[in-house]
């Protein structure tokens, strides 16, 4: 499509403030690219209703990468990628959360759906934060029309989220189990992560990864960053994911993807 650089940025905790903002330095830097030519792509474990509310308020229509990799979108929403969750998987992961792990909240997402069997305090909270509506069905009932997720998330406290990573990574062998925050865990197919997406992004754009700047601060960026010819972390992320990366920028909070951008010169 004519561009010779791509930029990638995960959304929460990179892209927005922890007020679930986006500053206006970091606004300025993606009009800047984007008037440059230079594609800009949200990479995000969120469903495409969470993510659309930030790029409709910017005034901006970009390709998306949805659901830590699991399906890729272009600007157009036509599907570039596109990976569920074998279904005997999906089973096998509700019975260990529901006989180990009764306490998390689990959430269904299946394209463009978002289920859940009860719209508790954690529900209501992610609602509020991503501008994105749940949809209260018994689990049995989705999984009794065969409709296969892109992934399960859990919520929860933190010492329960890292014992059921530990335990669910163990047993579903099928699957790829990697929190996205200290009180989120994402279930999704083996094969699914932001780099699977971001490769079939670079695909349509008829790039190379050398040609790929990528922003993250978190454990499920850790692909994406190593990934990509120069991944680089925000200066709130965890030492594991500064490590993984080529180049460490500043926090969310203090511009950090707009800082890097102007660092290379590709913004001013």
């Amino acid at each position: 499509m004519g561009a010779d650089r791509i930029v990638f940025s995960d959304i929460d905790g990179t892209f927005l403030t922890p007020e679930h903002q986006v500053t206006a330095a970091t606004a300025d830097a993606v009009r800047q690219l984007l008037a440059r030519g230079i594609p800009f792509v949200l990479v995000s474990a969120r469903m495409p209703e969470a993510i659309l509310p930030i790029t409709r308020a910017l005034g901006i229509d970009i390709p998306l990468v949805c659901y830590s990799g699991a399906l890729a979108l272009t600007a157009a929403g036509e599907e570039l990628l596109s990976r569920r969750m074998p279904l005997p998987a999906v089973r096998e992961a509700l019975g260990i959360i529901a006989e180990a792990f009764p306490a998390l909240t689990v959430n269904y997402y299946a394209g463009h759906h978002w289920y859940v069997e009860a719209r508790d305090a954690r529900v209501q909270h992610e609602e509020e934060i991503t501008s994105a509506a749940a949809e209260v069905v018994p689990f049995a009932r989705v999984l009794g029309r065969a409709e296969q997720p892109h992934k399960l998330l859990l919520m929860g406290e933190e010492a329960e989220i890292a014992a059921a990573e530990q335990a669910l990574a163990a047993r579903l062998p099928a699957c790829n189990v990697v929190r996205s925050s200290p009180i989120l865990l994402e279930i999704m197919s083996r094969e699914v992560t932001k780099a699977a997406g971001i490769e079939a992004m670079l695909r349509a754009f008829s790039l190379t990864p050398a040609q790929a700047i990528s922003f993250g601060d978190n454990y499920n960026d850790i692909p994406m960053l190593s990934y990509t010819g120069e991944g680089v972390a925000m200066g709130n992320a965890p030492e594991a994911v500064r490590q993984a990366a080529s180049a460490v920028t500043l926090a969310n909070t203090e511009d950090g993807i707009a800082a890097y951008l102007k660092r290379q010169g590709l913004i001013r």
